[in-house]
């Protein structure tokens, strides 16, 4: 009888460790997380350290000053950004206005959809998001049932990094709420994909049912530690006279 190969565990011990050999200069990088719910935290801080130049990154946003994809940003590491929300964030701004950054403005629907489409083996679709504005220019248009479209087409990367709450060792990926924006759609479109996890446990301990990402996507993993869970702009509103403590008003 033939010997069965080991399967190499996909657990690496920590961030660092996870993007050993799998990052270079001029590479693209997606990263996970809406706003600052979800982003892959440890892997980030072990990107900026790599000190890979030149780099693309996609994502719905760049980080906001001090949190995020910004400390790669701050590092002077990245030369072109796809995003669809950057506000917040000074460098980028800054570095937008004077030349020294390409950023590609995407609606944010369109930008999940060519994620989506790309992890998909989609090339291109027609949204009608878009159409008549700037982001529309140098773009193919077509009309459908009297309404104009426009091509979109699908994203990929080198690597992309993603942010789980629960994972089981065979790389099978749970989020959390808000954190469910993008990484799913994320962890499909990239050819290497490392997922960072709050929590890690044996194959058969998560439900099935509740399995948003499939660990055949997933290519290592490692967990993560000291989450900051930075609120990008914390609101509130003053307690009307005599309220009592708890009480919506």
């Amino acid at each position: 009888m033939a010997r069965r190969r080991p399967v190499q565990s996909k657990i690496y011990p920590d961030a660092a460790s996870a993007l050993d050999g799998v990052v270079r200069d001029g590479m693209t990088i997606m990263s996970g997380g809406f706003g600052l719910c979800g982003i892959p935290e440890n892997l980030i801080l072990a990107l900026k350290q790599t000190g890979a130049k030149d780099l693309t990154v996609i994502g719905n946003n760049v980080g906001c000053d001090g949190h995020g994809m910004w400390h790669v940003l701050a590092n002077n590491q990245i030369k072109k950004v796809l995003a669809s929300y950057v506000g917040e964030n000074k460098i980028l701004e800054s570095r937008y206005m004077s030349g020294e950054i390409e950023i590609e403005f995407n609606p944010q629907g369109t930008l999940a959809e060519r994620i989506r489409a790309g992890g998909a083996g989609i090339p291109a679709f027609y949204t009608r998001t878009g159409y008549g504005t700037k982001v529309a220019e140098g773009k193919e248009t077509r009309q459908f049932d009297g309404e104009w479209y426009v091509m979109e087409t699908g994203l990929t990367a080198d690597v992309s990094l993603v942010k789980a709450w629960k994972a089981d060792t065979e790389g099978n990926l749970v989020y959390r709420k808000t954190a469910r924006n993008f990484n799913p759609m994320i962890a499909t479109a990239g050819k290497l994909v490392v997922a960072e996890v709050e929590m890690l446990v044996e194959p058969g301990e998560l439900d099935p049912d509740q399995i948003h990402t499939p660990g055949i996507f997933v290519d290592r993993i490692v967990v993560g530690a000291h989450y900051d869970k930075h609120i990008e702009r914390l609101t509130t509103r003053q307690r009307k006279a005599g309220a009592a403590a708890g009480t919506e008003v």
